[in-house]
């Protein structure tokens, strides 16, 4: 039978600052033994296989390893999840020796009787493309190093990957640490692995006969940056970069690493005695030199030049446990070992992975890639449009510390966003698609248009007021809040003849298959930017100021949601959104108008329900996406179909696998994406505490055959 934890009665008025949802939950259960629930899915890896890395980190930097516990044999899973050191400031540029202006790149599509300049990528001519092409790769997100083991056998001969034997390595989940095993030559080596959770640094202790004979060191390697779509290093160009060694001591050493315009440092400390070696360009070895069998090692790096050492192993290993325990304790659990659904131990799997790998991916100062530190997708540049998937997640599960990490980004790239509105005439801010670290626009046939992405903002801001409830967040958060709704009001074209406020032409909706010249009224980007401003309204009268009445305006007159035969269409320009066979692949975000958002005024349920029984019969699943699945869950959840929710949660189409270590496949040069694991974790929290004003039975989005027993404890329900 369903748990019945935390029955839930929300009251909500939104206009006041004084009130707040409040949960009533009159008689808990025990507690949920949560290192028992994290614990259980430890992941455990016997072989090589390049879909079955594992990482550590913080948000800020990771890594990723192989089963020896470091980057030993990054060729084995250079076509798999490959082995990346990567940071939230590692980026790179190649000089721009041709002066290449983003302005070169600009072109203009009409709209309204006007011209409105997009950075697009241009196929030709020639100083064109290449200026796009630029602008498109750089800068692009660095590989910061690769740190192996150097192996050796009795013979003196290099090991492979098969001269290792009775391999077991283990992610704890709840300590942050791989413990890695393996024999060589007979002989045990015992590897732990982990990241500190506030620095940009990894440390390692290696336990083997072999250390003391010399056959077990340690080996750093560095490339040049690469213009590579998802490849973040190049082997090939050594005379381009430096690798210099700033100072060695008994116990540590500081390389400084500099290529082209970029500058960073890494600092390198021991626990006993060691030699430092420099075979070749780039090449570092460190070689204990102790009688014990025993090595430790820490490596620090920085885009500042470090004055200290790095911290110990020892302290390391102590952050993280400490660190990870905290992580876990803290915010929302769900537990379904109770249940007699066959599926719920592997969608139990996925939630507790997913947390792990969002945690250490995902929630850091800037919004991620899509592929967050492991290794590169298109050039390492974050999509804002992935943002809600990434991190609004962590609202949910009342960890707001790890969304608003990253909200600071958005005032830091302000000035980028006006300046893309005032030069295409329109107000406020307006958020970019695929961008760089410092908030540049890089040049596409699609990003530009995008548009669902403007209301993301509000979204985030609205998830950290109604956890706050208090002035401050107000404060924080209220220029952007109204210079984001400016932009989305004077986006909305005002039709003389229809006496409506229009979205498009000169856009492309949340499913990427219409044409920018010609899309118009996509359903939900209308129903996002109605929520969006309404939003708006309500954070203005929380601070006790006047309605804007060009905000209401266009709430007053925005198009309506777009029927034909019944059924919402996805835009109102795409008649043939049911008949054309391009309409029914890729997102089917007209889904995300209830479910994503709540119900608003113009929504008609039975309009929605018929279009969700229309999708799930003529979709064309295997080309859709990873947060695809959670986005029509949230829907089913809604319109009172839990089957319907946990079945499309756990569809077997290829872009919903999970792979053994939590990732979420895609295709062959998109081996994970962290949005499928941010989406799923915030369907799952809905799925059990609900939305606001829900007053059914406990766990909407799970059925009541009996199959499904499930406990959660410090879930948020769902605007």
């Amino acid at each position: 039978m369903i748990n019945r934890f935390f029955l839930l009665s929300v009251v909500i008025v939104a206009t006041s600052l004084t009130t707040r949802p409040i949960l009533h939950n009159t008689n808990p259960p025990a507690r949920i033994d949560r290192k028992a629930l994290v614990s259980r899915h430890n992941v455990i890896v016997t072989r090589f296989d390049s879909m079955q890395s594992l990482s550590v980190g913080n948000g800020e930097f990771a890594v990723t390893v192989d089963p020896t516990g470091l980057q030993t044999f990054p060729d084995v899973y250079q076509q798999g999840v490959s082995l990346g050191t990567q940071s939230q400031w590692g980026w790179h540029s190649f000089p721009n020796t041709q002066q290449y202006r983003l302005d070169e790149v600009y072109k203009e599509y009409q709209a309204h009787g006007r011209g409105v300049s997009y950075t697009y990528s241009y196929a030709a001519p020639e100083r064109k493309k290449a200026a796009s092409d630029w602008f498109r790769e750089n800068p692009h997100r660095l590989h910061l190093g690769q740190i192996g083991f150097g192996l050796t056998k009795a013979d003196g001969s290099m090991v492979k990957p098969q001269d290792l034997r009775n391999i077991r390595q283990e992610l704890d989940l709840w300590t942050g640490e791989i413990r890695s095993h393996f024999e060589l030559d007979g002989q045990p080596v015992d590897v732990i692995t982990v990241g500190h959770q506030s620095q940009d640094q990894l440390a390692v202790q290696v336990r083997s006969p072999l250390v003391k004979t010399g056959r077990i060191t340690i080996t750093l390697r560095f490339p040049y940056g690469s213009g590579d779509w998802e490849n973040a290093s190049d082997w090939t160009k050594p005379q381009r970069h430096s690798s210099r060694l700033e100072y060695t001591t008994g116990r540590g050493a500081l390389i400084e690493r500099t290529l082209d315009t970029t500058r960073y440092s890494v600092s390198l400390g021991w626990s006993e005695r060691a030699s430092l070696m420099q075979p070749e360009k780039h090449h570092f070895v460190v070689k204990p030199m102790g009688k014990g069998d025993s090595f430790s090692m820490s490596c620090r790096f920085s885009n500042r030049t470090i004055k200290q050492a790095p911290a110990t192993f020892e302290a390391t290993l102590a952050n993280s446990r400490q660190s990870w325990e905290q992580f876990w304790l803290s915010g929302g659990a769900v537990d379904l070992s109770g249940s007699t659904d066959k599926r719920a131990a592997e969608l139990e799997r996925r939630i507790v992975l997913s947390q792990y790998l969002t945690k250490l991916q995902c929630a850091g100062s800037a919004p991620p890639q899509e592929t967050g530190l492991t290794y590169n997708s298109w050039y390492g540049k974050p999509h804002l449009e992935m943002h809600w998937w990434h991190a609004a997640h962590f609202a949910q599960w009342n960890r707001i510390d790890l969304l608003e990490k990253s909200l600071g980004w958005y005032k830091s790239i302000r000035a980028k966003a006006q300046a893309i509105a005032t030069r295409q005439g329109f107000k406020g801010v307006r958020w970019p698609k695929m961008v760089d670290q410092d908030g540049n626009e890089s040049p596409s046939t699609i990003a530009p248009f995008l548009i669902w992405q403007q209301p993301h903002f509000l979204y985030f801001a609205e998830l950290c007021y109604r956890h706050h409830h208090n002035r401050a967040v107000l404060d924080n958060y209220k220029d952007l809040v109204f210079e984001t709704a400016d932009f989305m009001a004077s986006y909305a074209y005002f039709d003389p003849v229809k006496k409506t406020y229009i979205l498009g032409p000169g856009l492309i909706p949340a499913q990427e298959r219409f044409k920018a010249e010609t899309t118009m009224n996509p359903t939900y980007e209308l129903a996002y930017w109605r929520w969006g401003l309404t939003i708006a309204q309500q954070w203005r009268q929380r601070l006790g100021l006047p309605r804007n009445q060009q905000w209401d305006d266009v709430l007053a007159k925005l198009s309506p949601l777009p029927v034909q035969d019944g059924l919402y269409l996805a835009a109102e320009s795409a008649p043939d959104s049911y008949t054309f066979q391009p309409y029914m692949t890729d997102h089917p975000a007209v889904l995300g108008t209830y479910g994503f958002l709540p119900a608003s005024s113009q929504l008609d349920l039975p309009t929605m329900q018929r279009t969700f029984d229309k999708i799930m019969k003529v979709w064309h699943w295997e080309e859709t996406w990873g947060w695809d699945y959670p986005l029509v869950t949230m829907t089913a959840a809604r319109l009172g179909k839990p089957k319907d929710a946990v079945d499309v949660l756990l569809m077997k189409v290829t872009k919903n696998t999970y792979l053994p270590n939590g990732h979420n496949y895609q295709r062959n040069n998109l081996r994970i994406y962290l949005p499928g694991n941010g989406g799923l974790l915030m369907a799952v929290s809905m799925m059990c505490a609900g939305w606001d004003g829900y007053k059914g039975d406990p766990n909407p989005g799970f059925p009541k055959d009996g199959s499904w027993n499930v406990k959660w404890e410090g879930l948020a329900p769902m605007p």
